[in-house]
């Protein structure tokens, strides 16, 4: 059940993606061949899927033209990727699966592609078929999730920062919530102000977000010293050589995997008020913690 869930979020995003975007042989076709490289290289879209379904858990069905904020928050979540691979920042050549961006096309081409899915993103978010009021909360949703206080940039620039440290709890975290669980719970939070969630609603789905974001890091820890690079599509090992700061490196990976369930549990206690009509999103905060890749 789950599985065919997600299958229809990807393919309902995917066709989104390749709506929204401007084609390969758009000029200036390298820029736009740079762009789809990268966004239809595969992926969970997990994202997506989570705004798809909070909106289908606060109306009751999916609302239509909600896979267009879908696809916007993917945009995101892969310029954060092709510009975090880059030699000045993680510098790795792999990622789901396939050479990164800037192995491709160049290290120009790459940070301008980054910023090229940023712009689009904006572009579609500020078109979305929804309640002008809804429209404006989502785009500062989105944009906070992704900024420096807080935000996925802040999180980036304090785990750079932390390499070859000994980062203590409190920084770990900050990383994590903010690198990682900042999108995630925008990608919920606006799924529900899409589908016209109350403010008890909204708050609610941000509870969820932010247990179910920092789990899935943790997760993702975890994962990197567990599984091999043809497993994850990614460089295993990343990590452990930058001497980053992950949960496993602080903790171990057993304490790891129980602090996820335990963010899990939470996360699940925060829909209760939805009743049955959760189910989906209960479903995938539980895949988050048992996933292998």
């Amino acid at each position: 059940m789950l599985n065919d869930t997600m299958e229809a979020g990807r393919a309902l995003t995917d066709a989104a993606l390749e709506r929204l975007l401007p084609p390969a042989t758009q000029h200036p076709v390298s820029i736009h061949q740079a762009m789809r490289h990268s966004v239809f290289a595969g992926g969970k879209r997990l994202r997506p899927i989570l705004c798809l379904e909070a909106g289908r858990m606060v109306a009751g069905s999916p609302p239509s033209g909600l896979e267009d904020l879908g696809a916007a928050l993917e945009m995101l979540h892969t310029y954060s990727l092709i510009h975090d691979d880059l030699p000045a920042l993680d510098n790795d050549d792999l990622r789901r699966g396939r050479p990164t961006c800037h192995k491709v096309f160049g290290e120009a081409i790459a940070i301008l592609a980054g910023d090229a899915l940023q712009t689009q993103a904006y572009e579609t978010l500020a078109r979305l078929r929804c309640p002008t009021a809804a429209r404006v909360r989502i785009i500062e949703e989105v944009a906070r999730g992704t900024g420096t206080v807080d935000g996925m940039i802040g999180g980036q620039v304090v785990d750079l920062e932390a390499e070859h440290t000994r980062p203590d709890v409190r920084m770990l975290e900050y990383i994590h919530r903010s690198k990682t669980a900042a999108l995630i719970t925008a990608s919920v939070v606006s799924g529900g102000l899409y589908a016209g969630a109350n403010e008890d609603a909204v708050e609610n789905l941000r509870a969820f977000g932010k247990s179910i974001g920092l789990a899935f890091q943790i997760v993702d820890d975890v994962l990197d010293v567990t599984q091999t690079s043809e497993q994850l599509g990614k460089t295993a090992g990343k990590d452990t050589a930058a001497e980053k700061a992950t949960y496993p490196a602080l903790f171990g990976i057993d304490e790891s995997q129980k602090k996820a369930d335990a963010l899990v549990e939470t996360a699940l206690a925060s829909l209760q008020s939805f009743g049955s009509r959760a189910d989906t999103l209960k479903a995938l905060a539980r895949f988050l913690v048992e996933r292998k890749k």
